[in-house]
């Protein structure tokens, strides 16, 4: 999860005078736990649900309200700046949306600016899917002109120095070059053209999602700064710049919008109006159990969680929700603003009033016999979180990207998505053991999920059992041998027909086909491909194999 440093002296700057040990007993309250502290600074994890409080501006509102200091909607003045970004009809393909602001009188120290970017990186991953899905730019405003130009580039045009580059260079050197060009170069490099950055001079402001220019760097003697967000999701890049504007407003920053002009609309950014939503009282007190609420005390408690409250009737309140509370998505999260602010630990524990009696699912029981086959064979049975990541599932393993669960507020960067697939689970827990000794032979058992629109809830759980097996003579015809007599005892007859699976090496990869009485399933097994053992850092040869129960 997301971690933010900040000292005590930054919250009484922003008008928050507690003692030290108060606060450290506050955040956790506030859904936060603390990594660590000292007698100057402390460091703060948040839940990704509210990457409003990935700056200390963000935490010192939301303390302000816990405490009482100050309640209700904050409110940030948008000015117009008069300035337009004119949106080139070739980007909507490439990275089609963007958002704007200006927000001037900002003071910067050496502290401040690593804040700042830790922020920004925090966005990146939390809501943009390490910039896949939401990139962000802070430029210094004194240095450029608007009005603003977003354009698809050719990659041998609109040369500029990439930040912290000495010499320029041409989008396409960049992928190629530059650190951060290497780095997200597979976010674009599909594309014909690049998007680019320009202002009313044509000068390059930055090159999205991958680098800015030298020339709008941040110092501490910048004042007056320029926000791009760009994505491919347009409801995702509003909310981001409305984060962080309203982070910025929290200090004083006197904010000016900008109209985004695209081929068929024109739209204003940011727009920080609150959205309008209803709680009713006896929800309340339904879902938070043991306490007795009414409206006034449902509105009061949202009003110190920075919302502002109407009472409508007895049982129902009007709440008008920030702009950067992009994580309240239904009435249920208003419940637990509600819980929040009453204080968690003042809530009285009941036990719920039901009973239930359970009997072990038919699927458990052939689990047992599985096991008891694969620890015969020698293997060793390992657990692994059904989460995983892009990167670890299709890029590591050759594989190319297709249709799958994502996670809408991932708690780390590496537990993006819900796995398809055991094997690059074996895989990483062969790298996090490499200092084992040989011959290692792991198996695991697990749920992979699929999109299927056609069930309810648009998802199918296939369940699977891999296997892999780690030393220096591993070959084909061990797993071959493995997977046989695995089948042989389950009650299948096995087929084995040629594979092009890209994890393995070519030539030594097959699928497999399993029939029973009752049941068909499904696999494939082979040697791993060096490339993909060498993405994992593993020095070994590795085999594999993976079937799915239907």
């Amino acid at each position: 999860m997301p971690v933010i440093t900040f000292e005590y002296q930054d919250l009484k700057e922003l008008g928050i005078n507690i003692e030290n040990n108060k606060l450290i007993d506050i955040l956790p309250m506030l859904g936060s736990d603390i990594e660590d502290f000292d007698d100057e600074t402390i460091k703060v994890e948040f839940f990704p649900n509210r990457p409003d409080q990935l700056s200390v501006e963000g935490v010192s509102r939301s303390l302000k309200g816990f405490i009482s200091q100050e309640i209700g909607l904050p409110k940030y003045k948008v000015s117009p700046s008069g300035e337009k970004v004119f949106v080139d009809k070739e980007i909507e393909n490439i990275r089609p949306y963007i958002a704007f602001a200006l927000i001037k009188d900002i003071k910067f120290n050496g502290e401040k600016l690593k804040q700042i970017m830790d922020f920004q990186e925090n966005l990146h991953w939390v809501i943009g899917r390490d910039r896949k899905k939401v990139a962000i730019g802070i430029h210094n405003l004194d240095v450029i002109n608007g009005d603003y130009k977003y354009i698809a580039s050719s990659p041998n045009e609109n040369s500029f120095v990439p930040l912290d580059h000495l010499n320029e260079l041409t989008p396409k050197e960049i992928l190629a070059e530059h650190e951060k060009g290497s780095k997200y170069a597979k976010l674009i490099s599909g594309f014909d053209k690049y998007p680019i950055i320009l202002d009313k001079n044509d000068k390059v402001l930055s090159m999205p999602p991958i680098i800015n220019g030298e020339l709008t760097k941040l110092t501490e003697d910048t004042k007056n700064i320029l926000v791009d967000v760009t994505g491919t999701d347009e409801k995702a890049v509003q909310q981001t710049l409305n984060i962080i504007c309203s982070s910025f407003g929290e200090v004083g920053g006197e904010i000016e919008s900008l109209d985004i002009v695209y081929q068929d609309k024109t739209i204003t950014t940011p727009d920080l109006s609150p959205k309008t939503r209803k709680v009713r009282v006896d929800l309340c007190n339904e879902l938070i159990g043991g306490v007795n609420l009414n409206a006034e005390d449902v509105a009061n408690l949202l009003l110190k969680a920075r919302m502002d409250t109407k009472i409508t009737n007895n049982n129902e309140v009007q709440v008008e929700i920030p702009s950067y509370r992009i994580d309240i998505l239904h009435e249920v999260d208003i419940v637990e603003n509600v819980a929040i602010q009453y204080c968690i630990n003042k809530i009285n524990a009941e036990l719920p009033n039901i009973s239930t009696i359970a009997y072990e699912d038919n699927w458990f029981k052939s689990e047992k016999t599985i096991r008891e086959i694969m620890i015969g064979l020698g293997f060793q049975e390992i657990m692994s979180l059904m989460l995983t990541s892009e990167e670890n599932h299709y890029e590591k393993m050759k594989q190319i990207e297709d249709n799958h669960v994502q996670i809408s507020k991932p708690i780390t960067i590496d537990r993006t998505m819900i796995r398809k697939s055991l094997i690059n689970s074996l895989m990483e827990f062969l790298e996090d053991n490499k200092h084992e000794d040989l011959p290692q032979k792991i198996f695991e058992i697990g749920d992979t999920l699929y999109i299927d629109e056609s069930k309810e809830t648009n998802v199918k759980t296939v369940k699977k059992l891999a296997g892999a097996i780690c030393h220096s003579t591993a070959n084909f015809t061990e797993i071959k041998s493995t997977i046989a007599s695995l089948l042989s005892n389950l009650g299948y007859e096995m087929e084995v027909s040629s594979s092009n699976n890209p994890t393995f090496i070519k030539g030594r990869v097959a699928s497999i086909k399993g029939t029973s009485k009752n049941s068909t399933i499904s696999g494939f097994f082979g040697e791993i491909s060096p490339e993909v053992i060498s993405n994992f850092e593993l020095e070994y040869p590795v085999i594999a194999f993976e079937i799915g129960f239907l």
